[in-house]
C-alpha cells in the first residue's frame, strides 16, 4: 500500500517514553507515537516499536521527564504498519529528531550479524543432531552385535556342555558295562563250580547209598580224589567279586557355577580417535589405489575390537585448487578399517583420517603423490658397469653400485661408474666367496648368498666380515646353492634355496624361522627358485627358474597365486605399486607385469640377464647382463 506523507505540525495524541541513559546530562528517549488520523482512529505502529529517537537535556515536571506537547515532525509512514523513512531532522528547543534510516542501518547490521551467528549455530546444531542420529544408529548396531555375540557365546557353551555330557555318559556306560561283564563272567564261573561240586557230591552220595561194600572198595580213591581236586581248585580262586560297585563322578560344578554366574560383562567404552593409529603403503602414485589401515583404540591405548565406528579418509591436494579425493572405507568388524584412495593429481597432498569426526593420531599428515610410472617408456639403455660375468647388482643408499661377479668378489662403483673397492676373493673363509649369486643391502650391511659355499654371509658395506649362517644340507637352516637373498622391513631375511626347492626365512641373526616348501604338489610345487622379492602387501614372489613361472605365497606359507610365463626367470623386482619386473635368462629379455599379473611390456636383446634391480629413487632399472659382461641401466621418460 502506498505511503502517505504528513508534513504539517501534528499534536501527539499519546506519547510513551522509554528512556535509556547514555550520558550524565543527556537521556535518549524511544518515543512510541500514536497519531490521530482525523477519523477518530489511531494508527498503531507498535510492531516496529521505534519511530524516532528523541534526545533531550533533563527537564522535569513534577519529578517526571516530559516532551513538549507541540513537537513538529516531518516523516513518511505506511498504512501497512511500519515507517519507511524519516524525511528530515527537526530541532525543537532542546529536542532532536534523528534520521531513523541511520539507526535502522546500524540495527540491520547488528541483526544481520546475529542472524549469521544464529545460522552458524543452527548448522552446528544440525550437524550435532545428525551426529546423534548416527550415534543412535551405532548404538543399535552395537546392541545387535553384542546380542549376536552373547547368543553365539552361550550357544558354544551349551554345545560344549552337551558334548561334554555325552562324553561323560558314554564313559559311564563303558565303565558300567565293563564291570557288569567282569562280574557276570565271575558269577558264571562260580555257578559252574557249584554244578561240578554238586555232580561229585551227588555221585558220592549215590554210591554210598546204592553200592555194596565190594563195589565201594573197588571204587576206592576215585570219588574222593575227584572231589578233593575240585575243592582244591575252588580254594585257589578268590570268591570276592572282582569288581567293586562304586562308580562316582567328579564334576566340580560349584566353582563352575560361580564362574558361569559371573560370565561375561557388558562393557561400555568407545574408541578414542586421538589414541587410534593408522598405517599405509609408503608411496602414493597417480591413478593407483592407496591403502590406509586404521586400528581403533581406547583411551587406554588398548585395541577396540568392535566395528561400527564412523571412519573417513580424504586426500587433499595442496596445489590443484585443493582437489579432494574421498576414500572408500571397509569396516572389518574387528576394530580395523581399510581406507582406499586413488589420487588423481601428482604433487604434495594432505592425508586426513577421522574417526567419529575427530582426527586420529598423526592426522592430518603430509603425503607426496608422484606421477604414475609408465614402463612402456623405458628407454636409453646405458652401459654403466663393465666387469666379468655380473650376476647381481645392488645400490647403497649413498648411490654406490655393488656388483657380484664370477670373479668370486663384489665390485663397488661410485655413481660415476668409477671402481671404488673390491670386496672378497675366491675361497671358503670368512669374507671369501665361491660363485656368489645374490646380494641385498640393508643400511650399511651386505647380505651375500655365497652359493658355492652354501651359506649366507653378512659384511659391512666396506667389506668387513660380521657373521655367516648356513651350511650344505637339506635340514632347517641348511642350503644347497642359495641363489638370492632379500630383507623385509621387519628385518626378516629370505633366502632362495635352489637345489632344495624352497625359500627359507631367518631373523637378522641367522636363526631359522620358517620355510616355504616347493617340493609339494599342485600350487605348492616349484623347482629351482632363483630370484625372489616382496610386494607392498608383504607377500613373497618366487621366480621358479625350472618351473617357468612366478608363484606368490604369504610369509605363513599360504599359496596366493601364480602369474606369467617367463622363460627361465632368474631375477625379480617389485615396485611400490605392485608392478613386477622379471628377468628371463633363457629368454634373453625382461618383462613387466602389472599388480594383477598381466604382462604389459617386454625389453629384449639381452644376453643371459640375471638379477634385475629397481632404483626406487627415480624408477631406473638396472640389470646384470651376464654374458655381455655389462650392467645396463634403463630410464623412464
Amino acid at each position: 500500500m502506498a505511503p502517505f506523507s504528513v508534513h504539517e505540525p501534528l499534536p501527539f495524541s499519546r506519547v510513551e517514553l522509554r528512556k535509556a541513559p547514555f550520558e550524565r546530562e543527556t537521556w535518549t528517549y524511544f518515543a512510541l507515537l500514536y497519531l490521530h488520523n482525523g477519523r477518530g482512529n489511531y494508527l498503531d505502529f507498535e510492531p516496529l516499536g521505534v519511530l524516532c529517537l528523541v534526545t533531550s537535556a533533563r527537564s522535569k515536571v513534577g519529578g517526571a521527564s516530559v516532551l513538549p506537547q507541540n513537537l513538529h515532525l516531518g516523516f513518511e509512514v505506511e498504512v501497512a504498519g511500519y515507517m519507511s523513512k524519516m524525511v528530515n531532522n527537526t530541532t525543537h528547543k532542546s529536542h532532536t529528531v534523528t534520521d531513523i534510516s541511520t539507526v535502522a542501518k546500524t540495527h540491520q547490521k547488528e541483526i544481520t550479524g546475529i542472524l549469521e551467528d544464529a545460522k552458524e549455530v543452527v548448522t552446528k546444531l544440525t550437524g550435532a543432531t545428525d551426529g546423534n542420529n548416527r550415534m543412535i544408529e551405532q548404538v543399535e548396531i552395537s546392541k545387535r552385535n553384542a546380542f549376536v555375540a552373547i547368543n553365539q557365546a552361550f550357544e558354544r557353551l551349551q554345545q560344549t556342555l552337551e558334548e561334554r555330557k555325552k562324553t561323560l555318559l558314554s564313559e559311564l556306560e563303558a565303565i558300567s558295562l565293563s564291570k557288569t561283564i567282569a562280574l557276570t563272567l565271575q558269577k558264571e564261573q562260580f555257578e559252574k563250580m557249584v554244578l561240578d561240586l554238586g555232580h561229585y557230591t551227588d555221585m558220592a552220595s549215590q554210591i554210598l547209598q546204592t553200592h555194596t561194600d565190594h563195589e565201594i572198595v573197588a571204587l576206592e580213591g576215585l570219588i574222593p580224589t575227584e572231589l578233593q581236586a575240585a575243592l582244591k581248585r575252588i580254594q585257589t580262586i578268590s570268591l570276592t567279586p572282582n569288581q567293586h560297585s562304586n562308580i562316582t563322578v567328579s564334576l566340580q560344578t560349584d566353582d563352575l557355577v560361580v564362574q558361569l554366574s559371573k560370565l561375561g560383562e557388558i562393557i561400555v567404552f568407545a574408541p578414542s580417535p586421538s589414541s587410534s593409529t593408522w598405517m599405509s603403503t609408503s608411496v602414493a602414485s597417480v591413478g593407483t589405489r592407496y591403502h590406509v589401515k586404521v586400528q581403533s583404540k581406547t583411551s587406554k591405548r588398548e585395541e577396540y575390537p568392535h566395528g561400527g565406528v564412523e571412519v573417513k579418509g580424504e586426500m587433499r591436494s595442496k596445489t590443484h585448487n585443493g582437489a579432494v579425493v574421498v576414500g572408500e572405507v571397509e569396516d572389518h568388524r574387528d576394530g580395523t578399517y581399510t581406507i582406499t584412495l586413488t589420487p588423481q593429481t601428482a604433487g604434495p597432498h594432505q592425508l586426513l583420517i577421522t574417526m567419529d569426526s575427530q582426527h586420529v593420531q598423526n592426522s592430518p599428515n603430509d603425503l607426496d603423490v608422484r606421477p604414475k610410472r609408465d614402463y612402456h617408456t623405458l628407454c636409453n639403455a646405458q652401459q654403466v658397469i663393465q666387469c666379468n660375468k655380473p650376476y647381481c647388482v645392488a645400490i647403497h643408499d649413498n648411490g654406490d653400485i655393488y656388483v657380484l661377479s664370477d670373479d668370486h668378489c663384489i665390485y663397488v662403483f661410485d655413481q660415476a661408474s668409477q671402481l671404488k673397492n673390491i670386496i672378497g676373493s675366491s675361497g671358503c673363509g670368512d669374507g671369501q666367496f665361491a660363485w656368489p649369486s645374490g646380494l641385498s643391502i640393508k643400511g650399511d650391511v651386505l647380505y651375500v648368498a655365497d652359493s658355492g659355499n652354501h651359506r649366507v654371509q653378512k659384511l659391512t658395506s666396506s667389506g668387513k666380515f660380521i657373521r655367516k649362517f648356513g651350511q650344505q644340507g637339506s635340514g632347517r637352516g641348511e642350503f644347497s646353492w642359495p641363489m638370492a637373498v632379500t630383507i623385509d622391513s621387519n628385518n626378516q631375511v629370505f633366502v632362495s634355496d635352489w637345489d632344495n626347492h624352497r625359500i627359507q626365512i631367518f631373523n637378522i641373526h641367522g636363526d631359522w624361522l620358517s620355510t616355504i616348501d616347493g617340493t609339494g604338489s599342485g600350487n605348492h610345487s616349484f623347482q629351482s627358485p632363483n630370484g625372489l622379492a616382496l610386494d607392498p602387501q608383504g607377500n613373497i614372489h618366487v621366480a621358479a627358474f625350472n618351473s617357468n613361472t612366478i608363484k606368490v605365497f604369504t610369509k605363513e606359507d599360504v599359496y596366493v597365486r601364480m602369474y606369467g610365463d617367463p622363460n627361465g626367470p632368474s631375477g625379480i623386482a617389485i615396485d611400490d605399486e605392485g608392478y613386477s619386473l622379471v628377468s628371463e635368462a633363457r629368454g634373453n629379455c625382461f618383462s613387466i607385469y602389472d599388480s594383477e599379473g598381466n604382462k604389459i611390456h617386454t625389453v629384449a636383446n639381452l644376453r643371459n640377464p640375471r638379477n634385475i634391480l629397481l632404483d626406487s629413487r627415480n624408477g631406473s632399472v638396472f640389470i646384470a647382463n651376464c654374458d655381455a659382461n655389462t650392467v645396463l641401466k634403463y630410464s623412464l621418460k
